[in-house]
């Protein structure tokens, strides 16, 4: 989508968003990637729901696992039952299949892991059903978007699933479970998907991987730069931003080893692009006279990179961490507390429980 695209695009869906809304200020909810570690910001939400505070959200944006989160939340609380099954339930994650050879595998050009176990979770989770309640979702004038990565182009492409989920029958739901499958395929951990495009009368494959290889999530800078300066359906709302990771990453040493070395900075990286964007967010609330609320995993809470943080039972425990948080009121906090709070945090103790994102005080 082109700029001038974009800004036709977002004028034509203010007003619908601004309906939707019925009178009541507008809700954000933007999803991060980070892997295994978006069992957190399930968890968030299946406690934000056991609350009963949670808002209905106007506009909802995942990247990568926050992709995979974003139809449930765009649902709403009636389809956090399906949202806890996914990431805690009897079939819950388990997407770790190494290939043979590994990591000698994914340098002769295929993936680290087997993408058939993400596929299995995306096909029994996205079903007809849950396609129909999106289309009827966005219809009202609310907004689901997903981002992945174009390595065609080296662009980040922004799905509208609303859009997509209103086509309806099997070609929609098709490329709805293929989106959400690109946005969650880590490169190199996971194959890239194949999505089919037409372009000057012709078919061709262009090839999709994770959204957080292009941005951490979707919000800044791409949408904040090219948005008009003044949006006043958003005026008085609230974006809650949920980071599905660090902050910023805790000390610890890296072995010399090339998979140790190479994950180390991915984690970095994305905790150095999420600091970056927040700040960017941040910069845009206050000219929209909006909120920005923040949660992240704090370092108290010892996560294990990309791939381990993948395995099943540790994707439950963070889904029951996120949970107890929300239910105790400890997990949003103001954008400049929290970012304060990061640049001189220290890693906790491993012998301690880990200590929920926000003080009560500083809660909601």
């Amino acid at each position: 989508m082109t700029e001038q695209e974009f800004q036709h695009w977002a004028a034509s869906h203010l007003a619908a968003i601004e309906r939707s809304a019925g009178g009541a200020p507008v809700n954000v909810l933007v999803l991060s990637g980070g892997g295994g570690a978006g069992a957190f910001g399930a968890g968030v939400l299946s406690g934000w729901n056991r609350l009963g505070t949670r808002p209905r959200f106007q506009i909802v944006t995942g990247v990568s696992v926050g992709a995979l989160i974003a139809p449930f939340a765009f649902l709403g609380a009636q389809w956090a039952p399906q949202l806890s099954i996914a990431f805690q339930g009897e079939k819950g994650p388990s997407l770790l299949k190494r290939r043979i050879f590994g990591w000698l595998a994914a340098l002769l050009g295929w993936s680290v892991f087997r993408g058939a176990p993400l596929r299995a979770l995306v096909d029994r989770n996205v079903t007809p059903a849950l396609l129909r309640a999106v289309a009827a979702r966005a219809a009202s004038g609310r907004l689901l978007l997903v981002a992945t990565t174009d390595l065609d182009s080296g662009d980040i492409t922004v799905w509208n699933m609303g859009a997509i989920a209103a086509q309806g029958g099997l070609p929609a739901l098709r490329l709805f479970r293929q989106v959400l499958i690109a946005s969650a395929s880590i490169p190199g951990v996971f194959p890239p998907v194949f999505i089919p495009v037409r372009a000057a009368h012709e078919i061709f494959d262009e090839m999709h991987v994770d959204g957080s290889a292009s941005s951490a999530f979707l919000f800044a800078p791409g949408i904040v730069s090219i948005l008009p300066q003044d949006l006043e359906p958003l005026h008085g709302g609230t974006i809650y931003l949920v980071i599905n990771g660090h902050l910023r990453m805790r000390r610890k040493t890296t072995p010399n080893r090339t998979a140790a070395i190479l994950l180390r900075s991915a984690d970095t990286e994305l905790a150095s692009d999420s600091r970056a964007r927040v700040k960017l967010v941040y910069s845009f609330a206050l000219r929209q006279a909006m909120k920005l609320r923040v949660t992240e995993i704090p370092s108290s809470y010892r996560l294990g990179g990309f791939t381990t943080a993948l395995e099943a039972a540790k994707m439950k425990a963070l889904f029951a961490y996120g949970e107890r948080c929300a239910t105790e009121r400890r997990v949003w906090g103001d954008a400049l507390t929290v970012l304060s709070r990061v640049a001189s945090q220290r890693s906790g103790s491993p012998h301690k429980a880990p200590q929920c994102p926000v003080r009560p005080i500083d809660g909601d």
